[in-house]
């Protein structure tokens, strides 16, 4: 059986933003990025606990997870198991303040 994938709708614009920015560079690298972060989030429905444990300080995101896309590792995808299968929280450049960024989903979750 699948487990479920579900991506909340900042994902589809991270996705976007970040295939945009690495076209200015190479555009088939960026539909190789697209295509890499798919098989990510697959790989993750089918074996949720091969990320690695965040250390937000927020008790809300205890159980947020974080990989590396295969192919791109500065490219983090944040998502939480569930009894389902995953969810994909963001998809987030590794040098960008990823606390900062996780404080307003917190923020958006109240």
């Amino acid at each position: 059986m699948m487990r479920q994938i579900y991506k909340r709708p900042q994902v589809i614009q991270d996705l976007i933003e970040l295939a945009t920015y690495i076209s200015l560079e190479n555009l088939d690298a960026s539909e190789q990025f697209l295509t890499a972060a798919e098989e990510t989030f697959k790989q993750l429905a089918r074996m949720p606990g091969i990320g690695k444990n965040c250390q937000f300080t927020n008790p809300q995101l205890v159980d947020v997870r974080q990989q590396a896309i295969k192919g791109f590792r500065k490219y983090l995808v944040f998502y939480r198991p569930n009894t389902s299968g995953i969810e994909i929280l963001r998809v987030i450049h590794g040098a960008r303040d990823l606390a900062a960024i996780f404080d307003e989903i917190d923020e958006e979750n109240e």
